[in-house]
C-alpha cells in the first residue's frame, strides 16, 4: 500500500491537474507539489478518511472555493478561539460574543451569523450541532484548541455536504490517530488566569491504534462585577480512538476506527450587556444582575468509521454516530417593577433604553432594592440527541482519455430539541440577589422538536488536459414536529398536546469548471442551489437560493493569490428568532423572502526569500467584501419592521486580515492584524445609526516560539497588543466589549 510503485496511479486519480502543456521547470514543480500532498494522504489514508479537503494543493484544485487551515497555521499563533483561527479565511464573516470563542457566530458568504445556525458544521465530516435540522442554532460548538486541521468549503463543490448549501461547510478535524508513537504536553498560562492544557498520547501497530487526548481550558474571564466573585468558565474535553485495520500491499484494505468524545462546561457567562454610557467608562463591567447567570452544559459523542479500500480504483466509507447534548443556562432575562404584565420588561428592552426603563434599569444595576418578584431567571433547560448513519463510496477510473472520480453517499440522520424550562424569580437588596420564588419546570416552555432526514447525493469529477469539470446532485428530505405539551402539562400526560408537523424536500444541483488558463493561472467557476431545512412551522418553506461564483488562481513556488466574486439569490431567505439576536427566544424561523448576497473575496500568499536562506518571512493577505439586500417588506420578533432595500444585520462589509512571519529553524515569530469595517446590529439601509452600529476596529496579535530541540519549544502568545476597547456585539441585550490585551506564555513538549 505505502510502495513507490503505487503512488502515481492515485495521484493521478485523485489530482486530476493535467501538467502536459507546461513548462518543464512549472511541470516538475506541480508534479513535486502533488506527489507530496497525495503521499501524505496515502500514509494518512486510514485515519483521514473523513476530511473534506486534506491538503492545501487539494484546496487550490477545487471547482469551487476552499480553504484548507494546517495543522502548521493552527500552531503558528496557538489559538484556541475559533474565530480568531477563522480570520485568515476570506468569505468567512465572524462577530465575536463572550471575547474566547466558546460560541462563535460565524457566517459564509452572508449567512445568517448568530450561532453559526446556517453553516453545515462538522467533526470528521459527521454532523457536530446538537440539533441540525430540529434546531440548527449551534451553541454547541467543537473545542478548537484539540484540532488538528481545519476546512472550509464554499461554492459549488460543496454538493456532498449538507443540509446547509447556501453558503458553504466547516469541517473541525480532530487528531488523527499517529502514525508511530507519539506523547505531547502543552500548557500555557496567563492574563486573567487563562490556562490552556493539553496531553495526548497514542501510537499505530501493524494492525491496531489509539489515541487518547486531554484538554483543559480555563479562565477567570475579563469581564468583572463588584465584589468580583465570578469564577470564568472551565471547559474539560476528552477524546479517545481505537482503530484495527488491514495492511495488505495488494487487493483490499479495512478499517475500523471508533472514537468516543465527552466535554463538559461551567461557565458564568450572560446575555446581560451594558448600556452605552456604561461601556464608555467601563466596557468590562457586569452589572449585579447578571451574579446568577452560569451555563453548565455536557456532550457526548460515539462514532464509528468503516473504510474499505482497493489498490486505487475504489472505497467506501461508512459512519455510525450518535450525540447527546445538555444545556442548562441559567440567565436573567426579565425584570419587574410591579405585579401586573405591563410591568414586566426584558433586559434587552432595559438596555436599548435605560433612561426611560429607569426604575427597571437601577434594579438591574443593583443601585435600587426590590423585594419581591424584581428579577426573572430563566432556566433555559434542553437536551439534545443527534444521530445517524452515512456511507458514501468513491470509484477512480479512466473515461474518455480523462480521469473519473465518482462519488455517492447518502445519509439517515434523525436529531431532537426538548425544551423544559421555568422561570424564578429573584429579590435586589443591597446588590445581592436572594431567590423569592421558584418556578415550576416546564411551565416556561414544555415542548419536543423532532427531525427525520434523509439525504444523498452523486458527483462527478472529469479531468483531461486542462480542463477539470464538476457536476453532482444532493437530495434533502426531512419531517419536522413539534410536540409542544404546553404550560398546562409539565408533567407530559398528553391530555393537552399541540402538534405541529412540517416536510420539506428540495433536489440540489451543481456543477464547476476549473481550466488551466496559463501553466500559472487557473480559472474556475460554478452555480449551484443553496438548501435550508424550515421549522417545525406549519407549512412553512425550506429556504432556497441559486449561488453563483467565479474565480481566479495564480500559483507559483513563491506566490499564491486567488479572486472569486460571488452571489447568492435566495428567493426564500429564513430568519430566526432567537435571544441572542434581540427577539424572544423561541427559535422558530421566520420568512425574510427574497434577498441578494454578493461580494468578493481575496487572498495573497508570498515568500519574498530565496528558499536557500536560513530564514523566510511568509505574507499572507485577505480581503473579503459582502454587499447584502433585502428584497421585500416584513416583520418579525427578532429583526422588526424591515423593508425593501435593507441590509441584514451582523456581517461585515468589509474584512481584511494581514499576517507576516519570521521563520528561522529555531525561531518563529508572527504578527497578525485584523481589521473589520463597520457593521449593523440591525436591519437598515443608508449611514449606520450609532445606536446600530459596530464600529471599524483593527486588532493587533503576535506570537513568538523558541524551538530548543526537536522535544521541547517555549511559546509566547498575545492577543489584542494596543489593548484597544472595541465593540464587537449589541446583542444579545447591551453592548459588550472584545477582549482586552493578553499574553500568555508556554512549553510544548513532544516525543
Amino acid at each position: 500500500m505505502h510502495h513507490t510503485r503505487n503512488i502515481l496511479p492515485l495521484l493521478l486519480a485523485a489530482t486530476p491537474i493535467s501538467v502536459c502543456a507546461q513548462t518543464q521547470q512549472g511541470a516538475q514543480t506541480e508534479i513535486k507539489s502533488a506527489m507530496t500532498d497525495s503521499v501524505h494522504r496515502i500514509t494518512e489514508v486510514v485515519v483521514q478518511s473523513n476530511q473534506m479537503l486534506g491538503s492545501k494543493f487539494e484546496a487550490r484544485n477545487r471547482t469551487g472555493s476552499a480553504y484548507y487551515i494546517s495543522p502548521e497555521e493552527i500552531k503558528k499563533f496557538g489559538y484556541t478561539d475559533i474565530n480568531r483561527m477563522l480570520k485568515s479565511v476570506p468569505g468567512v464573516n465572524v462577530y465575536e460574543e463572550d471575547g474566547f470563542g466558546l460560541r462563535p457566530n460565524i457566517s459564509l458568504r452572508g449567512t445568517k451569523a448568530e450561532r453559526s445556525e446556517r453553516i453545515s458544521l462538522m467533526e470528521d465530516g459527521v454532523l457536530a450541532a446538537p440539533a441540525p435540522y430540529a434546531a440548527p442554532a449551534a451553541y454547541y460548538f467543537p473545542n478548537a484548541g484539540r484540532m488538528h486541521a481545519i476546512e472550509v468549503l464554499k461554492g459549488s463543490s460543496q454538493v456532498q455536504y449538507g443540509p446547509f448549501t447556501t453558503g458553504g461547510a466547516i469541517n473541525m478535524v480532530s487528531t488523527p490517530i499517529p502514525s508511530k508513537f507519539s506523547a505531547k504536553l502543552n500548557g500555557s498560562y496567563g492574563s486573567y488566569n487563562t490556562l490552556k492544557s493539553y496531553a495526548s498520547i497514542g501510537n499505530r501497530f501493524k494492525y491496531t491504534g489509539f489515541l487518547v487526548e486531554y484538554l483543559r481550558y480555563q479562565s477567570d474571564g475579563f469581564r468583572k462585577d463588584e465584589p468580583n466573585e465570578r469564577t470564568g468558565f472551565q471547559r474539560n474535553d476528552l477524546i479517545a480512538k481505537f482503530a484495527v485495520q488491514t495492511r495488505k500491499e495488494e487487493g483490499i484494505n479495512h478499517l475500523l476506527e471508533l472514537k468516543f468524545g465527552f466535554a463538559n462546561e461551567t461557565s458564568d457567562e450572560t446575555y446581560l450587556g451594558l448600556s452605552e454610557s456604561d461601556f464608555a467608562t467601563r466596557p468590562y463591567f457586569r452589572y449585579a444582575g447578571a451574579q446568577k447567570d452560569n451555563l453548565k452544559t455536557r456532550h457526548t459523542q460515539w462514532v464509528a468509521t468503516y473504510l474499505i479500500k482497493s489498490d486505487s480504483k475504489w472505497k467506501i466509507t461508512t459512519n455510525l454516530y450518535y450525540n447527546y447534548f445538555f444545556r442548562n443556562w441559567y440567565k436573567l432575562s426579565d425584570v419587574r417593577t410591579g405585579i401586573t404584565k405591563a410591568e414586566r420588561r426584558s433586559i434587552e428592552a432595559v438596555l436599548a433604553d435605560p433612561e426611560t426603563n429607569q426604575a427597571y434599569f437601577d434594579i438591574v444595576t443593583g443601585k435600587k432594592d426590590y423585594i419581591g418578584e424584581a428579577l426573572i431567571m430563566r432556566a433555559n433547560h434542553r437536551v439534545y440527541h443527534s444521530r445517524g448513519i452515512q456511507t458514501k463510496g468513491e470509484y477512480r477510473t479512466m473515461l474518455g482519455g480523462g480521469y473519473l472520480t465518482a462519488e455517492l453517499g447518502i445519509r439517515y440522520h434523525a436529531d431532537s430539541e426538548d425544551r423544559f424550562q421555568q422561570d424564578d424569580s429573584y429579590s435586589m437588596k443591597d446588590g445581592r440577589m436572594s431567590l423569592f420564588l421558584a418556578g415550576v419546570p416546564g411551565s416556561n416552555a414544555n415542548r419536543i422538536t423532532t427531525a427525520h432526514a434523509w439525504s444523498g447525493y452523486w458527483l462527478g469529477k472529469w479531468s483531461k488536459g486542462l480542463v477539470t469539470l464538476t457536476a453532482g446532485m444532493r437530495y434533502e428530505d426531512v419531517d419536522l414536529l413539534n410536540r409542544n405539551y404546553t404550560k398546562a402539562d409539565p408533567r407530559r400526560t398528553g391530555k393537552v398536546r399541540i402538534e405541529t408537523p412540517n416536510h420539506a424536500r428540495a433536489l440540489l444541483p451543481g456543477m464547476g469548471f476549473n481550466v488551466k488558463v496559463l501553466p500559472v493561472l487557473s480559472a474556475f467557476g460554478g452555480i449551484h442551489k443553496g438548501f435550508a431545512p424550515p421549522s417545525a412551522t406549519l407549512n412553512q418553506k425550506a429556504e432556497s437560493s441559486v449561488n453563483v461564483e467565479a474565480g481566479l488562481r495564480w500559483t507559483t513556488q513563491k506566490m499564491k493569490f486567488e479572486a472569486i466574486t460571488f452571489n447568492n439569490n435566495y428567493s426564500n431567505m429564513l430568519g430566526s428568532d432567537l435571544a441572542a439576536q434581540g427577539g424572544q427566544g423561541t427559535l422558530d424561523q421566520f420568512n425574510v423572502g427574497k434577498a441578494m448576497v454578493k461580494g468578493w473575496e481575496l487572498m495573497f500568499h508570498y515568500l519574498p526569500l530565496p528558499k536557500r536562506w536560513k530564514f523566510q518571512l511568509p505574507i499572507q493577505l485577505s480581503y473579503t467584501y459582502t454587499d447584502t439586500e433585502m428584497r421585500n417588506n416584513f416583520e418579525s420578533s427578532a429583526w422588526g419592521n424591515v423593508v425593501y432595500g435593507d441590509e441584514i444585520p451582523y456581517i461585515y462589509k468589509h474584512a481584511f486580515n494581514a499576517q507576516i512571519g519570521i521563520e528561522h529553524k529555531r525561531v518563529e515569530a508572527n504578527f497578525g492584524a485584523r481589521y473589520n469595517g463597520d457593521m449593523r446590529t440591525a436591519p437598515g439601509q443608508g449611514k449606520i445609526a450609532e445606536r446600530e452600529k459596530i464600529p471599524a476596529h483593527l486588532i493587533l496579535d503576535a506570537s513568538l516560539k523558541v524551538h530548543f530541540n526537536k522535544k521541547i519549544t517555549l511559546t509566547l502568545n498575545a492577543i489584542n497588543l494596543t489593548n484597544k476597547k472595541y465593540l464587537v456585539s449589541r446583542h444579545p441585550s447591551g453592548l459588550r466589549a472584545g477582549h482586552p490585551f493578553g499574553i500568555y506564555g508556554g512549553l510544548q513538549l513532544q516525543l
